[in-house]
């Protein structure tokens, strides 16, 4: 997938005790930081992409909620060629959009591409949908607020539109879920993470980051009218869903 920015290198120096944020300083290094931090990141995008060309229509809109710096969208306007459709990027971060749309600059776009800040917890604005991507972004909405975003989707989305989540989970027993932890920080030393960046990470994430049990995941799309959903992806305390409107 293409790529900007910098090495991500953000939490090597010493921090003070602050949540994360996805400001200027995230956004010049997201990409380097996804990637990596992210198991299998990539395949997961593109499995995510196979998967929702199957249900793309012509002159629909393609979502992606929580587009960070545009890569996934570039992606699948480069995948589906000219479906004449308008593929819509939105994140709260004015920084992410800002890179997003530098992103493409100069790249050849088949079909209507447009990255938008807006805030995800409210009115996200969406109608006339065959496609919503959510990926790892579901996870930073506080959960008071998840239904309401998920009914928002399923509402947009037409007869057998579909909705694509990625998400952080947590696993269902307490022993599985210290095994999957340790194992996805023995997985971040592996690919040049120090213990020092993994350790302020943890501490920036844990009152920004909330993730639910898979079950819990399935069942909030089922509450919100999905009545087919399927994981299609599954990697320790990493998980893909897809949830069709039929």
């Amino acid at each position: 997938m293409d790529k900007i920015g910098d090495l991500d290198k953000f939490f090597a120096e010493d921090m003070s005790a602050q949540d994360f944020a996805f400001d200027e300083k995230v956004a010049r290094v997201f990409d380097d930081m996804v990637s990596r931090s992210v198991p299998m990141y990539g395949e997961t995008m593109s499995a995510a992409l196979d998967l929702a060309a199957n249900f793309v229509e012509p002159e629909t809109n393609v979502y992606d909620i929580g587009s960070a710096t545009g890569t996934l969208l570039l992606q699948f306007d480069k995948m589906l060629g000219d479906r004449k459709l308008n593929l819509v990027g939105i994140d709260n971060s004015e920084a992410m959009v800002k890179q997003a749309r530098e992103k493409m600059q100069g790249k050849k776009i088949n079909n209507q591409l447009q990255q938008v800040v807006g805030n995800m917890e409210n009115n996200l604005g969406l109608k006339n949908a065959s496609v919503v991507f959510m990926n790892y972004t579901l996870q930073f909405i506080r959960p008071l607020h998840r239904e309401s975003v998920i009914r928002q989707i399923y509402e947009s989305l037409n007869e057998n539109g579909c909705l694509v989540l990625v998400e952080k989970v947590l696993g269902n027993d307490s022993l599985f879920n210290r095994l999957y932890i340790d194992l996805y920080y023995k997985y971040k030393q592996q690919v040049g993470y120090s213990d020092k960046e993994i350790k302020q990470k943890r501490e920036a994430l844990e009152n920004v980051l909330i993730p639910y049990r898979i079950d819990e995941n399935l069942e909030l799309l089922k509450r919100c009218g999905f009545s087919s959903s399927d994981i299609f992806f599954k990697w320790y305390n990493f998980a893909g869903f897809i949830a069709v409107k039929n």
